[in-house]
C-alpha cells in the first residue's frame, strides 16, 4: 500500500482545468489531448466536460476557461498529481503566485478507487482530497457535474447540489462555450 493509504487498483480521478493566458482554448485542447494519447502513464480519458468561461478570482484579472476530465487510472493519487503538474509544466506553468494567472492549471478534484461510491480523503501538505473550496466553485462544481452527478462531493451532497446551493457572490461562470475539448 503507497503512503497516501491507496494501493494501484483503479480508480476514477476528476481532474479541474482551467487556463487564462496566451491561448486559453487551444492549451486546455492541448492538455485533454495529451491526455487521450496516453501522456498519464496507467491513465484513460474517459470524459471531458463543457467549457466554461469564468471571472477570476484572486490576483488575476483576465478570465479563465474551465472545464474537467474524467480519468480510469491505476496510479495513486500523490503520483497522479505530480504526472499532472509535470503536464502543467509543459503547457507554460510556472508557479510564481498563488491564484495567480496561469497558462494550465490542473486540480485533482476526485479520486475514487473503483468500489466505492466515495472520494478518498487526503488531508497533507502535498495533496487534498477531495480539492480545497471545491464545494465553494462553481467552475469546478459545473464541470464536474455534467461528468457525473453521482459521486457526493461534500457532506453526502453531488456537485449539482452544491451548485445550486451557491450564494451569487460565489458564483463566477460568465458562459459556457459551444466548443469542445476534443
Amino acid at each position: 500500500m503507497s503512503d497516501d493509504g491507496h494501493d494501484a487498483d483503479e480508480a476514477h480521478a476528476f481532474v479541474g482545468m482551467g487556463s487564462n493566458l496566451g491561448d486559453r482554448l487551444a492549451i486546455l485542447r492541448a492538455a485533454a489531448d495529451a491526455m487521450h494519447r496516453g501522456v498519464l502513464p496507467e491513465t484513460t480519458l474517459l470524459a471531458t466536460s463543457s467549457i466554461y468561461e469564468t471571472r477570476p478570482i484572486g490576483s488575476s484579472t483576465q478570465p479563465y476557461l474551465n472545464a474537467a476530465v474524467l480519468l480510469r487510472t491505476r496510479l495513486p493519487p500523490r503520483l497522479l498529481l505530480a504526472e499532472l503538474l509535470e503536464l502543467e509544466a509543459v503547457h507554460g506553468r510556472r508557479r510564481t503566485q498563488p491564484w495567480g494567472a496561469r497558462t494550465l492549471d490542473l486540480d485533482l478534484l476526485l479520486y475514487v478507487p473503483t468500489g466505492r461510491d466515495l472520494s478518498l480523503r487526503i488531508d497533507r501538505l502535498d495533496l487534498r482530497l477531495p480539492h480545497p473550496e471545491l464545494e465553494h466553485r462553481d467552475f469546478a462544481l459545473a464541470p464536474l457535474a455534467e461528468l457525473d452527478d453521482t459521486v457526493p462531493v461534500y457532506a453526502g451532497q453531488p456537485a449539482s447540489a452544491l451548485l445550486e446551493a451557491l450564494p451569487d457572490r460565489q458564483r463566477t461562470i460568465l458562459q459556457r462555450l459551444d466548443a469542445q475539448l476534443l
